[in-house]
């Protein structure tokens, strides 16, 4: 079940630093961690989800790949998050078996149905707020939130300039977990910042 703080990782080059990092989030509750990174040296990028994925299962909690099939396959990971243009969900799961299978379905309901028929284990929504990430992102609603939780039976992720402030409005939606980049790993306390969020899931019970 794909519930709490949803993590998912900074660009960053210094792996000893990138995994000091993640440490600190899983550490403070983070229950999923989705490695994300554009940089062009493969071999990086291969090297840095192995390690996070150790990191993960130390802490029993599962690490997915952003975007790349390919590299959630060779790395050994608990699951690929995809979007548009990375492939089908279908294709996925077929190549994945009973891993993780999340995708980006931006503000459209018609995605997220279609991505539940395909077998996606999990759907994500956003951008909620301006993202500094995606700062051209298309704008989700709590509407939205509150129709996808009437219409389909797997866990929904909100996603996009999420913080501790104002994450209340997608969970009041029905957001099963929050994904979270800068509010989490630009914060001056790392594993202080997880808690504040997953403390927020605490409050739901």
């Amino acid at each position: 079940m794909i519930r709490g703080l949803y993590a998912i990782t900074p660009e960053c080059a210094d792996t000893r630093m990138l995994l000091n990092m993640v440490d600190q989030a899983v550490s403070g509750g983070a229950s999923i961690v989705q490695y994300r990174s554009k940089h062009p040296d493969r071999g990086l990028r291969l090297d840095q989800a192995r390690r996070i994925l150790k990191l993960c299962n130390r802490h029993g909690v599962p690490c997915i790949v952003n975007d790349d099939l390919e590299l959630a396959i060779e790395c050994g990971a608990d699951g690929v998050h995809i979007g548009k243009g990375d492939g089908s969900v279908q294709e996925a799961k077929r190549r994945l078996g009973d891993r993780i299978v999340g995708a980006s379905c931006y503000n459209r309901m018609d995605l997220a149905l279609d991505a539940t028929i395909e077998g996606a284990d999990y759907i994500a929504f956003g951008s909620f707020y301006p993202s500094t990430t995606k700062p051209g992102a298309v704008k989700a609603s709590r509407e939205l939130l509150q129709i996808a939780k009437l219409s389909i039976k797997i866990p929904v992720v909100a996603i996009g300039g999420i913080t501790w402030l104002n994450a209340g409005e997608p969970l009041a939606g029905g957001a099963d977990a929050i994904a979270v980049i800068s509010a989490l790993f630009d914060a001056p306390d790392i594993r202080m910042a997880a808690e504040q969020f997953s403390e927020l899931f605490l409050l739901q019970k």
